[in-house]
């Protein structure tokens, strides 16, 4: 097995070596823009990861891994269309450098990129993966639009809003793991145990990382905190946080997610405090836990070596330990 930063520097040195310099410039020059961009390539390390575990080799998965960086790096560049995101990794996005016609284009074509890496695979493998791609592709773009339509609504349901991350993140990351263990040609009953460790997992890391942006450390979290809050955004925190509250700080809350102040310090930390009142800060601690338990519980079913169930529980640990 390697480690994930030799899984990264394969992941980048792959990339390096992709020269786009088709004609016309102004499709190709973007794609090869958004992907040098940097962030830790997490879900196409995932995919070397999982194949590794079944006794693949990374020669091999390494199409499958840039099949779902490259299906990544095409939806980023239509969510900042859609945010009208000025910034991705601390650069320019995509519309912003080019426009929104060159980034709308650049998508589209990123996304039929990433089924001809499926092309480099034996029919039966190919059609496994396209089938899973497909699959997944479509749900993403479900998730996303749960998230447009939950900016409008009053009434989001905590059910409602698990549906829409498991849609719009979590299983882009079972799928990443999925097609690791499909190119290494491993069992079905693996590879939808390693599907559903990577699903769980994800959903646990997108509740953290709403945890996170109301209550993590500005030093570590990598991000702004509080951004959610200032963005009325109806995380999980929130949705909790309205069925928890007296009626008194329900209404407060529901006042302060319908503003949008030029400081928004007092705003940050009045809906903090009703996270904590209410109850929601610890409830979403405990749904971190239970789904980062039942991403392990696979771990039991999996036919791998002790060995191996270890690396991946100790992949899960790290991910979920994230400075708080």
């Amino acid at each position: 097995m390697h480690s994930i930063i030799q899984y990264q520097e394969t992941i980048k040195t792959h990339f390096e070596e992709l020269k786009l310099t088709k004609e016309p410039k102004n499709l190709y020059e973007p794609i090869q823009y958004i992907i040098s961009l940097g962030g830790k390539k997490m879900r196409p390390v995932l995919t070397l990861m999982a194949s590794e575990i079944f006794n693949g080799s990374l020669e091999n998965a390494i199409h499958a891994a840039a099949a779902i960086e490259v299906f990544h790096n095409f939806s980023l560049i239509h969510d900042d269309i859609m945010d009208d995101a000025p910034l991705r990794r601390g650069h320019q996005t995509v519309h912003e450098k080019w426009n929104i016609n060159t980034g709308i284009l650049s998508g589209d074509a990123m996304l039929i990129l990433a089924y001809q890496y499926f092309e480099n695979y034996e029919p039966i493998i190919f059609q496994k993966l396209a089938k899973l791609f497909s699959k997944t592709a479509l749900e993403v773009c479900e998730g996303q639009q749960y998230d447009v339509d939950f900016e409008t609504r009053d009434d989001v349901t905590i059910s409602e809003y698990l549906k829409m991350i498991e849609y719009k993140t979590a299983v882009l990351v079972g799928a990443a793991m999925k097609m690791g263990a499909i190119v290494a040609e491993t069992t079905e009953e693996n590879a939808n145990l390693i599907y559903d460790f990577g699903l769980n997992l994800g959903i646990a890391f997108q509740l953290q990382d709403d945890y996170l942006d109301a209550f993590g450390d500005p030093e570590t979290f990598g991000k702004q905190v509080g951004g959610d809050i200032i963005e009325n955004k109806k995380t999980y925190l929130y949705l909790k946080a309205l069925a928890q509250s007296d009626n008194e700080e329900k209404e407060q809350l529901l006042h302060l997610f319908s503003i949008q102040p030029n400081d928004n310090t007092d705003k940050i930390e009045s809906v903090k405090t009703i996270f904590n009142n209410s109850g929601a800060s610890k409830e979403t601690q405990i749904a971190i836990k239970e789904y980062t338990l039942k991403a392990f519980e696979t771990l039991n079913k999996m036919h791998i070596s002790n060995e191996k169930k270890e690396i991946l529980r100790t992949f899960g640990e790290k991910l979920m330990n994230r400075n708080v």
